[in-house]
């Protein structure tokens, strides 16, 4: 009888693991490869499609590029739990299209940082987004049925992935005309403060979100802020383009993310 029952759980356990190994994503999502040459690397490219894109050949869509595209729609591929943004978008009916970038593994550092830190290195966003702007960007364009222009072109993402996402539409502001940037690394280096003060005057539309609970080494909120009020003294104009969220108790991690990509995504769109 305890020979059955050990069995029992041994197969039990195994069918929890199996589980948890299964594909969440979407049937709207699926994958390629691409050379990146600024990279000396190939990257895994995540692509979801709306629904309605098989249906409307003639029809054109947006595009939000993404980083950290293990943790974007696959809980199997999730580091700590995944986005949602597959079933987030279903759910909406939304006709966007989204490309996940793989981040580089131990290379991410230096991929998503613009400039270098003392004591974790980095710096090699140049190169990152000049794949993105010049290879990767061009080959979407060419294969799926997009709006080319700034105006319809997102860049989004959270921790080192909202700190590149904001200096994009610093350096490419032909390119692209929004950001989500999420519980940005601000801290990473002062240069990203300098830079916005430096920039001629921005018309992309920004989304800033961090949570209040996010480090205890590093005051996110008031990083946030002070990248807020740079912003409010860079616009011309009082269109409104900057949103700035501050979610109490909200911590650094994919479900602060989760739980309020929606709000950014209609907020931007």
């Amino acid at each position: 009888m305890l020979k059955v029952t050990l069995i029992s759980i041994i197969f039990l356990l195994i069918g929890y693991r199996l589980m948890a190994q299964q594909s969440t994503a979407s049937k709207q999502v699926s994958t390629f490869t691409i050379e990146a040459p600024q990279l000396h690397t190939t990257k895994k490219i995540w692509v979801y499609l709306p629904k309605s894109y098989a249906d409307n050949p003639d029809k054109k869509y947006q595009v939000m590029y993404m980083h950290d595209a293990q943790n974007l729609f696959d809980k199997k591929t999730a580091y700590a739990g995944e986005w949602e943004v597959d079933e987030t978008l279903d759910r909406l009916n939304a006709n966007m299209i989204v490309i996940g970038i793989e981040h580089g593994n131990d290379k991410r550092i230096d991929e998503l940082t613009p400039f270098k830190n003392e004591k974790y290195g980095g710096g090699n966003a140049d190169a990152y987004l000049d794949f993105i702007v010049n290879t990767l960007k061009p080959y979407v364009d060419k294969n799926y049925r997009t709006k080319t222009k700034a105006k319809n072109t997102t860049i989004f993402g959270s921790s080192l992935g909202g700190l590149v996402s904001f200096y994009a539409v610093l350096k490419y502001p032909e390119v692209f005309g929004k950001a989500g940037v999420f519980s940005p690394s601000f801290w990473f280096t002062k240069d990203i403060y300098e830079m916005m003060e430096k920039t001629p005057k921005t018309k992309a539309k920004i989304y800033l979100l961090c949570g209040d609970s996010e480090s205890k080494d590093v005051d996110v909120v008031a990083d946030v802020n002070k990248m807020a009020k740079l912003l409010d003294e860079n616009r011309c104009y009082c269109l409104h383009l900057t949103e700035k969220v501050v979610v109490k108790g909200g911590e650094h991690n994919e479900k602060l993310w989760r739980e309020n990509f929606e709000k950014a995504y209609l907020w931007l769109h």
